[in-house]
Parts: C-alpha cells; structure tokens; sequence
C-alpha cells in the first residue's frame, strides 16, 4: 500500500510539471497545428501514466482524469478553445485545476439582451409616449377653437385642469377621456425606468447548495452496500449485478465530488454538478445528455459532437444533421471508455464495452430521428412509463455488455481487497486515539 502511493504520489507530480509546460506553451503559442505539436507528447505521456499503478481505484481515476478528461481538454486548447482558453488571464493553479479535475466553472454573467435589454427598451419608450400626449395636447382643441375668445380658452383651461384641492371627483383628460388627470391612489406600477415594481423581470434564482446533503446520503448508501456484500451468498445473482450497478454509481460520484469539493475549497469558485439524478431520466435523450457524468458530456460535446455536426450539415439536411454526430461521440466515447478499462486491467480488450456504448448511440440516434418524424404531433409516454422503460433498458444493458468487463480482471475481488486494506489502515491510524481515550 505505501509503494502504490508513493507511485501515486510521483504519477501526480509529474502530471502537475507537463500542464505547466502546457501552461507555458499556451502563452507563449498561438493557436493553431504548432502549438498542438508541442502539447502532443503530453498527450502521449497522459496515455501511458496510469500504467504505473496497480489499484483498482487510483488507476481507474488516473486514467478517466488525465488520459481522457485532461488530453481532450488540451486538445481543444491546442486549438483556442475549451475551458482552458475561456479565461486569457487564467492562474497557474486555476489552469492545473480545470486541466486535470473533472471540474466545470459555474459561470455567473448575466444572459445576454435580458436585463440590459429590457431597460433600454422601455427606457426607450418612454420619449415616445411623451411625444404622443404632446401630440394629442396639440390636437385637443375643439373644432370651433377660432371662434373662441381668450376668455373662453381659459375658462376651459381651468375646467379641464382643475386645482389640486378640487373637491369633485377625478377629471378626464382631452384625450377622449382615455387617461385622467387625478386617478385614484393606487400601488406604483414603474420605476423610472420602466420595470414593473409588483412583477419585476424575472431572473434566474441563485440555486442553494443541496449537493453536500445529496453526498453524505450516497455515502451513507454506499457504507450499508459495502457492509450488503459481506452476505453475497445469500443473495440471488441477478441481486447481486444490480449492486454493482449501484456500486459503480456511487462511487463514480462520490469521487467526481470529493474533487470538486477540493478544487472548491482551494479555488473559491463555484462548479456546475456532475450528476443532475440519473435514475429520473424519461430517455435516453435525457440520461446521456442532461443527468449522466455530465463531466464527460461537456467535454465531449465541443471535441466530438459539435465539429462532426460542421461536418455532417454539408452532406445531409439541417434536420437530420445531429443524428451522425451523436453517432460519432458514442463511438469515441466506447473508444475512451476501452482505453479506461485496459488501464484498469491490462487484457486485451473484447469490444463488450464498445458493444454496449454503440447499442446505446444506435438507440438514442433512432430515438430522435423519431422525436423529429413525429414533432408536430408531440405524442409522449406518461412520464412514469418513459422512466421505467429507460432505466430498465440502461440497467439490462449493462448487466448484458458492461459489467462483465469488470468481471474479467476481477475489479470486485481488487476492489474489496482495497477496502479491506483501508479500513486496517485507518484503524491503525485511530487505534492510539482510542486507547487514550481509554
């Protein structure tokens, strides 16, 4: 155990030292093929790191972090684009941060043309209901006015402004009586800019932090599954798949949030969630995109997806453009995926994750090819039905192509096997405390 982390230790130092050169590189670079040459050993160095360690966990980690996440990340920097190029005067320790974590800055700018827009233009409306009245007030004489004496207009100048202490009921004005002089009182309906005070623009609420509460219960879940395997005799095999299932779950996003809560604490910024609850997803529309490793979407959707749309927009109909790129990023995404697990078990690959990750952009690309045949209908399951079904495939699919893989190298037998070191080594750790207490 302290061999594989003092490799964990080195492992990680040495990713720190190549994204400062990266770092440098981009200063120092412009965009474009030169820079990408130069970051192109880093790419290469990123791929063969996690070798270097045997844990099933920190080499699982090592690799989605910094073979996947962090290479495609300076892929799109070698470029000008991606998290990496958003800030110019981006810090050291933010680009090391953002480079290697599976983390995404929150950003708090305003949407463009909401507020700003609105009060320009009613700012700008304003002119133009003075300029009405103005005009109406010139036009409000009667047609007879040239015969009327000056006396007589200022007689009706009087009649139609009375005083302020006036005690008869509210006047009506020239304009055919549609606004009045004196109305009733009433609550402020404007500011001076012309915001309405009683409904004001509605604005994005600031959304409260929930995620900690969320995070101690899977923790929490997760401790009770550990404890749930020590009766794995007694407990049907079909049982016994759907715990690993919810084993990869949680750990998976226990250890996405055990990191952002570090690069939260060292950074001071706020990150967008990595996981928005799966297990309510109404399609696979909504698993893959909007609720699973959300991470993996983001970084995924400009390096993949959206150049392949460029692509697929000069052969096919706008339309049906999206379906070859969802095609294109599930293909890379099982290549991704093949290169996690090798790292993880050192065997030659038998293409089941691959399988599984095809068979779900297959279905997905079916899935809206459909949402588009049939938009003017707009016909949908009940959302009950529509969660079920898509859980229920996601799940069977998985025990079918996806953790078998993990049963080839026995990621459960190491695994276990590291929980049980672990928890001998925090106990070793406590076991003065306890005495003393004693």
């Amino acid at each position: 155990m302290e061999g594989e982390m003092s490799n964990f230790f080195k492992v990680w130092l040495s990713v720190y030292l190549c994204l400062c050169y990266c770092y440098a590189t981009a200063k120092l670079l412009p965009k474009g093929c030169t820079r990408l040459l130069c970051l192109l050993p880093i790419v290469c160095l990123f791929l063969y790191l996690p070798l270097f360690l045997s844990s099933i966990h920190l080499v699982g980690v090592t690799s989605f972090f910094i073979s996947w996440l962090a290479n495609f990340k300076l892929f799109l920097l070698a470029f000008g684009k991606g998290p990496l190029s958003s800030d110019p005067s981006i810090s050291l320790g933010r680009f090391v941060a953002v480079a290697c974590l599976p983390i995404k800055i929150k950003q708090n700018n305003p949407p463009p043309n909401s507020l700003d827009e609105h009060k320009n233009t009613q700012n700008d409306s304003i002119p133009s209901l003075t300029n009405q009245n103005n005009q109406f007030k010139e036009n409000s004489s009667p047609a007879k006015s040239h015969k009327n004496t000056q006396n007589e207009n200022s007689q009706q100048h009087h009649k139609e402004n009375p005083p302020a202490n006036h005690q008869n009921g509210p006047q009506k004005s020239h304009i055919d009586g549609q606004f009045k002089q004196n109305p009733h009182p009433s609550p402020p309906k404007s500011h001076k800019n012309g915001q309405n005070k009683e409904n004001p623009i509605p604005q994005k609420p600031k959304q409260g932090h929930r995620v900690p509460l969320n995070n101690v219960t899977k923790g929490l879940l997760f401790g009770i599954l550990l404890r749930a395997y020590d009766y794995s005799d007694q407990i049907h095999p079909k049982a016994l798949l759907l715990l690993y299932s919810l084993h990869i779950y949680l750990l998976l996003e226990l250890i996405l949030a055990v990191a952002a809560t570090l690069a939260r604490a060292l950074l001071a910024i706020e990150l967008e969630p990595q996981f928005n609850e799966p297990y309510l997803s109404t399609s696979l529309q909504d698993f893959w995109g909007r609720r699973w490793n959300l991470m993996v979407t983001s970084i995924l959707r400009p390096t993949v997806y959206e150049p392949t749309l460029d692509i697929s927009r000069r052969v096919v109909d706008r339309k049906w453009a999206p379906l070859p790129a969802v095609l294109a990023t599930f293909v890379v995404s099982a290549f991704m995926h093949e290169i996690v697990f090798y790292h993880m078990g050192r065997m030659r690959p038998t293409w089941g994750v691959t399988c599984f990750f095809l068979l779900h952009g297959i279905c997905l690309t079916v899935e809206i090819a459909l949402k588009k045949a049939w938009s003017a209908g707009r016909w949908r399951l009940p959302r009950l039905v529509a969660g079920l079904l898509t859980v229920g495939f996601v799940m069977g699919t998985c025990f079918w192509l996806f953790l078998p893989q993990f049963f080839r190298f026995g990621a459960h037998v190491k695994a276990f096997e590291e929980y049980a070191a672990l928890g001998k080594l925090f106990r070793d750790l406590i076991s003065p405390f306890v005495s003393r207490v004693r």
